[in-house]
């Protein structure tokens, strides 16, 4: 795999990518390990940085102390010379340019990406893309740096305000999740990955800095390796080399294999209770898809799932034989339905609360509806569910055996006594469509408080996390003098329960025309979750309009900074 026919990426100062076993970066300016910087050091000619290739003589060297970062590299880093057009102007443009290195905060280079114009030929344009692919795998490395970085000091601090040992660590990879615009879970798992790129596999952190890996790619070397000890892993990496061009080309099929059989070679007896122990994560999943649809995920040991695609796989056969008219995927779908909830089409006396408007229910307006734990339906979709649908030029049927409910057909009718219809009216502020009270056909306040908030919150109020509702808490602790009120309740899920009441953390409801939760991380950065609007909830064209005129503004500001200077210049 390593007949890789594009230019050879190589890092400067190659060696271990500048990081030992014990992730530091000593060596280079008296830096300790573990230091990341906020500034940045660009090499750029007219303001665009570029990736070191070769090769592409002549080449202008400049010293890693100029760059105003370094990251442990021996060596001077290597710069094409007037390498940095962005391919905007193929022929003579680089003959004269001269680099210019300068450090860069984050956010300048940010500013800077904003004023990249495409190419004018296709060439560059192709050269621009695998350039600012490269550029998002070194943000990546980084991003690892720094999330073991940041774990690492928050560590020091949880120790020093005296967080039992067992507890050490809380927190972090949410605070990272929030920063990073990604759900607590992930986060996690990007801090796993920091910490092993760093501390354990500094090849693949090499190939991920100079481009030659991306995240994903990066990701699964990790998980492939995650059963074995930091030294077999560590001689896993160095043996894979990934940072020499192993994996060019290769598919991700390819470089899973190549790490599995590493793996397996250093130590076949983790690898083989790693199996065993996968049994133990076997659990079920539901997410939604396009068109009132979802996925139903089993992960399941491979000899119970190969039982269960053979039953259902017979099954549709042995109906299909008999002259059933439904396709075999859908067989096997219905009879999956049938056999789990022991009704046909899985109705089965569990409530689904379906929230949409009179107007919608009543007058067939065409505003959607929401099914809690799905997402937003259509409007016709929801009215089919509750009431039927009047038939079509094929006229209404019974549902087949084992077959879900059609509309139109008597599955669909409120009569039919497999439906059970209560509506529950819920009343929202004209303006802003905050929930203000709920009618509940039972009079014990917890229960209707309960279904105030799952009705309102719909999934965990944690930004960027979507995961169902598990645990109805108090925004402000019920000890800390917070009252059991539908403005002080929040919906989350149970990590994100747990994490807010790790040291640091603070929430509080905020005032804003619907229900929002202002969340403090320990760093003090603040994030804030509105409830999303029900059904029937007026746009806000005025705010959308401002929003987008302001991005508008930052967006084109640099093209009228330079129309401005030529119009200078030509007067």
């Amino acid at each position: 795999m390593d007949g890789n026919q594009g230019p050879e990426v190589v890092p400067a100062g190659h060696g271990d990518g500048g990081f030992g076993r014990d992730g530091g970066r000593a060596g280079a300016g008296g830096r300790g390990p573990g230091v990341c910087h906020a500034a940045i050091g660009v090499v750029t000619t007219h303001g665009f940085p570029r990736s070191v290739r070769r090769p592409r003589p002549p080449v202008s060297v400049v010293p890693p102390e100029e760059t105003g970062f370094m990251d442990g590299n021996q060596g001077p880093e290597v710069v094409p010379a007037g390498h940095g057009d962005g391919g905007l102007s193929r022929a003579g443009s680089r003959a004269g340019a001269v680099p210019v290195s300068a450090p860069v905060a984050v956010e300048d280079l940010v500013r800077m990406m904003s004023e990249i114009l495409p190419a004018t030929d296709s060439a560059g344009m192709i050269d621009q893309l695998r350039e600012l692919e490269d550029m998002k795998s070194a943000a990546a490395a980084l991003q690892a740096r720094i999330a073991f970085d940041f774990d690492a000091r928050q560590r020091r601090a949880q120790t020093a305000a005296g967080i039992p040992v067992e507890k050490l660590g809380a927190g972090i990879g949410a605070q990272l999740a929030l920063a990073r615009r990604e759900s607590p879970a992930k986060g996690g798992r990007l801090l796993g990955l920091a910490r092993a790129l760093v501390t354990e596999m500094p090849h693949t952190l090499a190939a991920l800095q100079t481009g030659q890996l991306n995240e994903w790619r990066a990701t699964l070397l990790v998980r492939e390796t995650a059963c074995l000890t930091a030294a077999d892993r560590a001689a896993v990496d160095a043996e894979l080399a990934a940072d020499a061009g192993t994996f060019a080309g290769a598919g991700d099929r390819s470089l899973i294999a190549a790490a599995r059989a590493a793996a397996y070679r250093r130590d076949p007896r983790s690898v083989t209770e790693r199996a065993a122990h996968a049994a133990s994560e076997r659990h079920v999943s539901l997410r939604p898809a396009p068109d009132t649809m979802c996925h139903l995920t089993a992960l399941l040991p491979v000899t119970a799932g190969v039982a269960v695609y053979k039953a259902l796989s017979g099954h549709a056969d042995t109906l299909r034989g008999g002259g059933d008219p439904r396709g075999r995927g859908q067989l096997m779908a219905d009879a999956l339905v049938e056999r789990t909830t022991g009704t046909p089409g899985g109705i089965s006396g569990v409530e689904i609360q379906v929230v949409m408007t009179d107007r919608t229910l009543f007058q067939a307006d065409a505003e959607p509806a929401r099914l809690p734990g799905y997402g937003t339906v259509p409007a016709g979709w929801a009215r089919t569910l509750i009431k039927g649908t009047t038939p079509g030029p094929g006229g209404g049927s019974p549902p087949r055996p084992g077959g879900p409910p059609q509309p139109g057909g008597t599955a669909g009718v409120v009569d039919d006594p497999a439906f059970r219809l209560w509506l529950r009216r819920l009343y929202t502020h004209p303006g802003s469509g905050e929930l203000v009270a709920m009618d509940s056909r039972a009079r014990i306040f917890p229960p209707g408080l309960r279904r105030f908030i799952q009705a309102r919150d719909d999934t965990c109020r944690t930004p960027y996390c979507d995961a169902p509702i598990r645990h109805l808490d108090h925004i402000i602790p019920w000890h800390h003098g917070g009252e059991t009120t539908s403005t002080n309740a929040a919906g989350l899920c149970e990590a994100c329960n747990h994490t807010k009441e790790t040291p640091g953390w603070n929430a509080r409801p905020a005032p804003r025309p619907r229900h929002t939760l202002e969340l403090t991380t320990p760093t003090g950065h603040r994030y804030y979750s509105t409830s999303p609007p029900l059904p029937g909830t007026p746009p806000r064209p005025s705010a959308t309009s401002l929003h987008r005129r302001k991005l508008r503004y930052v967006a084109m500001a640099p093209k009228h900074a330079r129309l401005g200077a030529a119009a200078a210049a030509a007067a």
